[in-house]
């Protein structure tokens, strides 16, 4: 049933795991849908670290999806296993110790996913052409009641309705709201170390398939391991916002970061060194923001936004999630024939999106804090138990 987007041509400008996931719900009723993605293709770029999905959100959505299927037999089982290790790498809390019997239907199950094979099961779901690669969006304006798109790369289209799923650098978030979000006080340093085995080995004994969670009170050190036998990592640090550009470190040089991280990380173990001995530079390099916990706009008649284009926060481990749950409840409100017209439908779904963002901002806000205080290992022990 297609309700409101009866004869209506949908553009999705972002394939990441929530713009990709709208396209096939939407698909699933109907609906004539393009996803515009600014990669020449689906092999050109590494995709990141791990995810878990939940319960009550990216499960449910797999499930809306008719995707379950497809998750099961791509998801890792045990990757959710963690170590709290301390600085000195001395085991403090193992999982890989404890007996779960949790499984699907279970609602503490977090069944991790590497972001690869997910991306890839969301492309596979989708019609053929549904995805328009080397599409970064460059501008747009209304003509009538339609909006008409114009991509880098000189291509030109138009649709009814465009939805903004192109992360926390939206550039579809400033045709709907002039908020900013504002900087968190904390900067991500992350990279993969491939063939982990022997790239670092220490360190791939020690994360036994699953993942590490080492604090110190100033920083927060996560690494995990991947499908491909490769392992992701990232440094957790309070930063200045600028302290990227002001640094003077060149993150693409070997030789500056090694200097850097053996700076940074005096006080710990030297095993910690592996993880940038033989790491794929550049590391990227992420200062974390997030929008204001009171922000609302105007609805648009036939353009909003997901994901992290609406709500970008600290990492809290609920990222993906929210943005499949927006996409799911998105699709509901926009092909739902109760509501008198497409404004109504938006309007509707941005409400309870913008209620459910504030209060996972304010629970993340609180996380990042904690996460690089004192006390931070005795709180993560307390969660795990």
């Amino acid at each position: 049933m297609k309700g409101n987007l009866e004869n209506k041509q949908v553009a999705i400008i972002g394939g990441g795991p929530g713009g990709l996931t709208l396209a096939r719900l939407l698909q699933l009723k109907g609906v004539d849908v393009k996803v515009y993605e600014r990669d020449l293709n689906r092999d050109v770029r590494v995709q990141g670290a791990t995810l878990d999905l939940h319960f009550e959100s990216g499960l449910k959505v797999m499930g809306a999806a008719d995707l379950m299927d497809a998750f099961k037999a791509n998801y890792r089982p045990g990757a959710d296993k963690g170590r709290i290790v301390d600085e000195h790498a001395k085991i403090i809390y193992d999982e890989h110790d404890k007996e779960s019997n949790e499984n699907f239907g279970d609602e503490k199950f977090r069944p991790e996913i590497d972001r690869g094979p997910l991306r890839n099961m969301l492309l596979n779901s989708l019609q053929p052409d549904t995805v328009v690669w080397d599409s970064q969006f460059k501008s747009m304006v209304q003509i009538g009641d339609k909006w008409k798109l114009e991509f880098k790369n000189g291509n030109t289209t138009t649709a009814d309705i465009v939805i903004g799923a192109d992360g926390a650098n939206s550039k579809i978030r400033p045709f709907i709201t002039s908020i900013k979000p504002f900087y968190s006080g904390v900067t991500i340093i992350q990279g993969n170390v491939p063939n982990s085995e022997t790239a670092a080995p220490n360190i791939h004994q020690l994360l036994k398939g699953g993942k590490i969670y080492v604090y110190d009170g100033e920083k927060f050190l996560h690494v995990s391991s991947k499908g491909d036998g490769s392992l992701d990592f990232y440094v957790s640090c309070k930063k200045d916002e600028h302290w990227v550009q002001n640094s003077g470190i060149n993150f693409s040089d070997k030789t500056q970061v090694f200097t850097w991280f053996r700076e940074e990380f005096s006080k710990w173990d030297t095993v910690w060194f592996e993880l940038v001995e033989n790491v794929n530079l550049p590391l990227l390099l992420r200062p974390q923001y997030c929008m204001p916990l009171d922000q609302t706009w105007n609805t648009v008649p036939n353009l909003t936004i997901l994901g992290d284009a609406a709500h970008p926060m600290p990492p809290s481990g609920e990222g993906v999630n929210l943005a499949m749950l927006d996409s799911l409840e998105l699709s509901e409100c926009l092909t739902d024939p109760g509501y008198k017209d497409i404004q109504t439908a938006i309007a509707t779904y941005e409400k309870q999106m913008l209620i459910r963002a504030a209060n996972e901002a304010r629970d993340s806000l609180e996380m990042t804090e904690w996460m690089h205080s004192e006390g931070a290992v005795a709180r993560l022990v307390e969660m795990f138990n």
